[in-house]
């Protein structure tokens, strides 16, 4: 008998990085599942990945959608061996000018919205075995001026995840990982509108990563979990740091907008980013 192919849903991955880790997904074997909130984006995203991927529409933020989307893949495959949560959403400014719904919404999309689909995930994989990969952000390790809330909203997202992964582990479920994936800047329709933004500046202060950068980080992720992989490394490193030193921090944080607004202001005029 032949067998289908093992089941696996990404997030947000109407485009952007969340496209491109579908993308990689097909190509591993996996019979994938498109969600976005944007159906049309979707569906569209499904039809070029190949006549085999399926697609719906899914606002992560609700949980029988979620629920819904995980028992498509199992119908389909039999089994969910990876789920990725990569759908999120950035509004920048001080949380005190921005409105309630902003401020509920990015919570809800990238906190709830994680929350949801690694419940979902673990009622499926429990007893086979699977990988749940969070994208979550340099922003869930450290202070982030300009997107204090969007900082909230992701290390919501990593506590979440590190401790349902401890309770895994000490409920003797070793067959379920759980991984998250923190890059810096990633040069996606996220950002490309932000050149105009000062609040933005931190995310543009590091080296920006292409979106293909971060799908390999992801391929990577896939083939060996690790609780936390930041990338870049060094930026990695520097943000712990920081972390770990909250005065020390927030003292630098003057000289990282003004790099960030500097690299912004070049773009505008035309230079690659860097």
């Amino acid at each position: 008998m032949n067998r289908s192919p093992a089941g696996a849903v990404v997030t947000g991955a109407g485009r952007g990085l969340g496209r491109l880790i579908a993308a990689i997904l097909v190509e591993r074997g996996h019979r994938v599942l498109v969600t976005d909130i944007d159906e049309d984006a979707a569906h569209a995203t499904a039809a070029e990945l190949g006549p085999d991927v399926l697609w719906a529409a899914v606002d992560v933020r609700d949980e029988t959608r979620t629920a819904a989307a995980r028992d498509l893949i199992m119908a389909r495959s039999g089994r969910l061996d990876v789920w990725v949560n990569n759908a999120g959403v950035l509004v920048t400014g001080p949380a005190w000018e921005q409105p309630p719904e902003v401020r509920r919404l990015m919570l809800e999309v990238n906190g709830l919205g994680t929350v949801n689909g690694t419940v979902a995930a673990i009622e499926a994989m429990r007893g086979t075995g699977g990988h749940i990969v969070n994208v979550v952000s340099l922003a869930g390790l450290t202070a982030v001026p300009g997107e204090a809330v969007y900082a909230a909203s992701k290390h919501a997202a990593i506590g979440f995840s590190l401790s349902t992964l401890a309770d895994l582990r000490l409920a003797g479920i070793k067959e379920i990982d759980i991984s998250c994936l923190c890059p810096d800047g990633i040069w996606t329709p996220m950002l490309h509108d932000r050149l105009d933004d000062p609040a933005s500046a931190l995310s543009f202060s590091g080296t920006l990563l292409e979106p293909e950068e971060a799908a390999a980080a992801v391929r990577k992720v896939l083939d060996r979990p690790r609780p936390v992989t930041a990338i870049p490394r060094r930026r990695g490193l520097q943000v712990r740091l920081a972390d770990a030193f909250p005065s020390l921090g927030l003292r630098a944080v003057p000289l990282a907008v003004a790099r960030g607004r500097r690299v912004q202001r070049k773009m505008r005029a035309g230079a690659a980013p860097k």
